[in-house]
């Protein structure tokens, strides 16, 4: 709880911890999973955690409504953005978080004034939440695969899924190889090419685990559950929101592997626009590269190859030439020597000489 109010503060840009400081008495009705555009009324208006009647332009405020298509920050994944607006004001939504049974639009007024029982249109950003589904979905192909890959060990530790990156905590007492990341990436874009219909249900939760549905551990879940499947490949209990088919993902890449805490391990994936543009990323790197060594993509390993041998060589060569060096210099001061009291006695400031090169002078 206390990393997702940490999110949200962060999410929305403003100080204030709402989740701590708001009580809401009514309760809001979801209906995102249909619509990205509703009519609402307002409910309940908040302003630094103290109930308000009305707003003004310019001011940060929560925003309660009556129903909703927008989706509060649940299960890992991040709450909606978007624009509540009417004939005389525009309110800038930022963030999207539960208060209770009632659902709070974070943001700021823009224009107009807003009050109480006043009706709007909430509008969802919808090409963000369109992202969002896509790594949502992903997050389940992925959590299916890491079990076919590494066992049944495997189960979530946490999970981070916004318009950006998805991110992953689970069960594993080593680094992954990359022969095993790639099993995982691989299965998941397999996954994706057949083109699975994701399917909702809302069954009760002994029902649900009759037929296999994976629920996180320690969680309480109500009497009757949402259960979400891909084909035959996965099924969880989920209150998220997807995408209507696995091929809808378009593309999955894994960049980042690593430990989080003992026994725990971290991943995090890119999908679909995301994907892609990590994929030209990294041509543009191999092309910069390749140009850089006057080669191209098909022999750039070669290149490297011979450069790196040659790299060794010329040092191999360059350790001869100051070997060579400290001993002419060594010839060249054997005549500066003096004699004290028997023992000969040179004083000399040399550069560039290693003081392994100055062992044979000891003989002078």
């Amino acid at each position: 709880m206390e990393e997702q109010r940490r999110r949200a503060r962060e999410a929305s840009g403003f100080g204030a911890d709402y989740n701590a400081m708001i009580r809401v008495d009514s309760a809001s009705e979801f209906k995102g999973y249909d619509h990205l555009e509703l009519n609402g009324k307002v409910t309940a208006l908040f302003v630094d955690g103290k109930a308000v009647d009305a707003i003004n332009a310019g001011q940060e405020a929560v925003v309660v409504l009556d129903q909703t298509p927008f989706y509060a920050e649940s299960g890992g994944q991040v709450g909606d953005k978007g624009e509540l607006k009417g004939a005389n004001f525009s309110f800038a939504v930022e963030d999207t978080q539960k208060y209770g049974q009632a659902i709070g639009h974070i943001g700021k007024l823009a224009a107009g004034s807003l009050k109480v029982g006043d009706a709007v249109q909430a509008d969802v950003d919808e090409a963000r939440r369109a992202r969002i589904r896509l790594n949502h979905s992903a997050t389940h192909l992925m959590h299916a695969a890491l079990r076919q890959v590494l066992g049944t060990h495997v189960s979530q530790k946490g999970s981070l899924v916004n318009d950006k990156v998805l991110r992953f905590d689970f069960s594993h007492n080593e680094a992954m190889k990359p022969e095993e990341i790639r099993a995982v990436e691989d299965l998941v874009n397999a996954q994706i090419r057949r083109n699975l219909p994701i399917e909702t249900n809302i069954m009760d939760l002994e029902a649900a685990k009759a037929k296999g549905a994976m629920a996180l551990f320690g969680e309480k879940y109500d009497e009757r559950v949402r259960v979400l499947s891909m084909g035959d490949f996965s099924t969880e209990l989920c209150g998220g929101t997807h995408a209507s088919r696995t091929g809808d993902i378009g593309l999955f890449r894994i960049i980042s592997e690593s430990g989080t805490a003992a026994g725990v391990r971290r991943i995090e994936a890119v999908t679909g626009e995301g994907a892609i543009a990590t994929v030209h990323a990294d041509s543009d790197r191999l092309s910069e590269v390749a140009h850089l060594l006057k080669g191209d993509s098909n022999n750039l390993a070669d290149k490297v190859r011979s450069v790196l041998e040659r790299t060794r060589q010329l040092e191999k060569e360059l350790q001869q030439l100051k070997e060579q060096a400290a001993a002419q210099e060594s010839a060249n001061l054997s005549s500066k020597a003096i004699d004290v009291n028997g023992v000969k006695l040179l004083v000399s400031e040399l550069s560039g000489v290693e003081p392994k090169m100055c062992v044979p002078w000891l003989t002078i």
